[in-house]
């Protein structure tokens, strides 16, 4: 979401009675959807509600998902919840993708120091072709 304001997408500014109108709902159903933990936005030092732009933006899909697609609020944040863990295990999983490649980097540049520490007279620098032979002895004549 592109906005003019220069804080990130979490960062909990909005009074409740903005992020009422920014969302397009009542404020009493945004103080609803973070009793049934829904949306929980941040606490001012005074206990007040504060919400984020993603705050906004997860009200606008709650409204959509209950709305639109007539999925009732359990639902909703049954969802919400799934999402929430697909995107978690998105993350470890491209952490865990930068890991291996860090570790077979390391791997191929070990590999290459072992093989440039190989002595020269011991190690030809050529494969020779070698042929294989195979022996099959004829039969035996009868005497």
């Amino acid at each position: 979401m592109s906005t003019p304001f220069p804080h990130d997408e979490d960062a909990p500014v909005f009074v409740i009675s903005v992020a009422a109108q920014l969302s397009g709902l009542h404020a009493q159903t945004l103080r609803s959807y973070d009793r049934q933990g829904l949306v929980s936005p941040g606490r001012a030092t005074g206990g007040g509600r504060r919400y984020s732009l993603r705050d906004i933006a997860l009200l606008r899909e709650v409204q959509r998902l209950s709305q639109e697609d007539g999925v009732n609020l359990a639902g909703v944040k049954r969802i919400i919840e799934l999402e929430n863990e697909v995107s978690a295990l998105q993350n470890r999983v491209h952490e865990l993708t930068e890991e291996l490649a860090a570790a077979y980097a390391a791997a191929e540049q070990a590999a290459a120091a072992v093989h440039a520490s190989y002595r020269k007279d011991l190690v030809p620098r050529h494969r020779q072709q070698t042929a294989l032979v195979v022996w099959k002895p004829q039969p035996r004549r009868p005497r």
